[in-house]
């Protein structure tokens, strides 16, 4: 498994994080049931409220949270961290770890690619896209995004090294 981190600043609309994405590239290995696999290995870290779909093809975070994205069908070109972000290549068997106020994007991908998403505590989550209307809400949301207790592949490492 390479374990990547990407850092983004604010680009005015999306105001991203002060901690980085992180990407577990290979953390799994593709096959049968790894929906299944990741959902119960990230709710054994209690982030749960598990969802299973795509990802949207516009910009888009979430102000009240942290999420973790699970690619466990296909593969895909991800645009994480607004206009001004990275364009990355995901495919089965890797993990995101999204921290509150990052941007993403769907540009292109696989017939199949399909996603698990997932929240630490199980919370909801908001879906915003960078409106100017949204901004100071999002910013003191984003303030008050409580750290997770456990990193959602690695339980109690992980986060806490990468989100000093």
């Amino acid at each position: 498994m390479d374990i990547l981190q990407f850092q983004f600043e604010d680009d005015g609309k999306i105001p991203n994080s002060v901690f980085p994405l992180i990407v577990y590239k290979n953390a799994f290995d593709p096959g049968e049931n790894l929906a299944d696999v990741m959902e119960e290995t990230f709710a054994k870290n209690n982030w749960k409220n598990a969802w299973r779909n795509g990802v949207y093809p516009y910009h888009h975070y979430h102000s009240i949270t942290h999420e973790v994205l699970g690619v466990y069908k296909g593969s895909a070109q991800l645009h994480m961290g607004g206009e001004n972000g990275q364009k990355l290549d995901v495919e089965a068997g890797d993990v995101l770890v999204l921290p509150a106020g990052t941007g993403h994007k769907k540009i292109s991908a696989s017939e199949d690619f399909a996603v698990l998403g997932a929240y630490p505590g199980g919370v909801e989550y908001d879906l915003l896209t960078g409106k100017d209307s949204e901004r100071v809400k999002a910013l003191e949301n984003i303030a008050k995004v409580p750290f997770p207790d456990n990193d959602p592949l690695l339980g109690n490492e992980g986060i806490q090294e990468f989100w000093k």
